[in-house]
């Protein structure tokens, strides 16, 4: 029985060894691939330096050094992470004529972008409990949010990415591909990865299914429910200026939820035709190359005290500079 299991494996290691998957992208319009290509460009390069420079913000100025600063620098490296994982494949596909990815590095990336998607998902759930928190209890803020509870929803984040990933990828594996196919997408995404399979996908299809919507489901009545009591809490207070400074408190992150959930909640609903394929392609690109780079610009513009770091970071430069 063992000798035959590892007959069945090394010949399923043989096969995947031999498979090429083909990232159509955009191909179909061949007169935007330039234009594409620069402004991804322009959007890779803002989400690297304003994720990076977001953590050094944090890092460098002791007034950020607070509970939703350290979610806001781990939210910056998922961020800077994800995009990483997906753009640069996008970019040199829109340059180049072989669009092809081998088996291990197109399931290397769908591992590498699950991990990083699952856990932004549970950061912002985390990020809006500590909103909770300081606008529902803000004089035990300190004690409630501690670094210890803070590191603790953190590492749980990765934690369960990492087994959500795992899962997803092992069922993967288990399905066996045609030598050569054609993935209808710019990255290696679960659908378009088990449309093109020659076996029956319906436990993989099933098993992402179930997670991914206990995912969605999950952080969702976290948040919603957080911002529930966040919304009865600014509603009872007697100064309007304390209603203002509540929700400018809120806005920044009631922000960045919109956007990432309605995107991902957008993408459940459009329907698996070939018709909806440049929809879902343009969502995919929302979510993986637009939203990291939105993210840190949505938490600076609106924060005093992240510009002023900035600005006196841009001030001494220049002051180096001139010396």
């Amino acid at each position: 029985m063992n000798h035959s299991n590892a007959s069945v494996f090394r010949i399923q290691k043989n096969q995947t060894a031999a498979v090429t998957f083909i990232l159509l992208g955009f191909s179909e319009y061949p007169d935007l691939q330039l234009p594409l290509f620069l402004v991804f460009l322009t959007i890779y390069t803002v989400t690297v330096l304003g994720n990076l420079g977001m953590i050094m913000v944090i890092r460098i100025n002791p007034k950020l050094h607070t509970p939703m600063y350290f979610f806001l620098s781990h939210l910056s490296f998922v961020d800077f992470c994800y995009s990483t994982t997906v753009t640069p494949k996008l970019l040199e596909n829109l340059v180049v004529e072989d669009r092809t990815i081998c088996f291990t590095g197109c399931i290397m990336q769908f591992f590498f972008a699950c991990i990083f998607v699952v856990t932004e998902t549970f950061m912002l759930a985390a990020m809006a409990y500590d909103r909770f928190v300081a606008v529902c209890n803000p004089l035990l803020y300190t004690v409630a949010m501690s670094r210890r509870l803070c590191s603790l929803l953190v590492a749980a984040s990765y934690s369960w990415s990492l087994v959500c990933s795992l899962t997803y990828t092992y069922f993967l594996l288990t399905l066996s591909f045609c030598r050569t196919n054609f993935i209808n997408n710019f990255l290696c995404e679960h659908a378009a990865i088990v449309a093109v399979s020659c076996s029956d996908p319906y436990v993989s299809q099933k098993v992402i299914l179930v997670s991914a919507t206990f995912n969605e489901i999950s952080s969702l009545v976290i948040i919603l429910t957080s911002y529930a009591f966040i919304l009865i809490t600014v509603m009872k207070m007697p100064s309007t200026g304390g209603r203002q400074k509540a929700f400018s408190t809120c806005a920044s992150h009631l922000t960045a939820i919109t956007i990432f959930h309605g995107t991902i909640l957008f993408l459940y609903c459009v329907p698996n035709s070939k018709s909806s394929w440049l929809m879902v392609k343009v969502a995919s690109v929302f979510y993986t190359v637009v939203i990291p780079m939105l993210n840190p610009l949505i938490y600076s513009l609106r924060n005093k005290d992240v510009k002023e770091t900035v600005r006196k970071l841009v001030i001494t430069k220049l002051l180096c500079h001139k010396i």
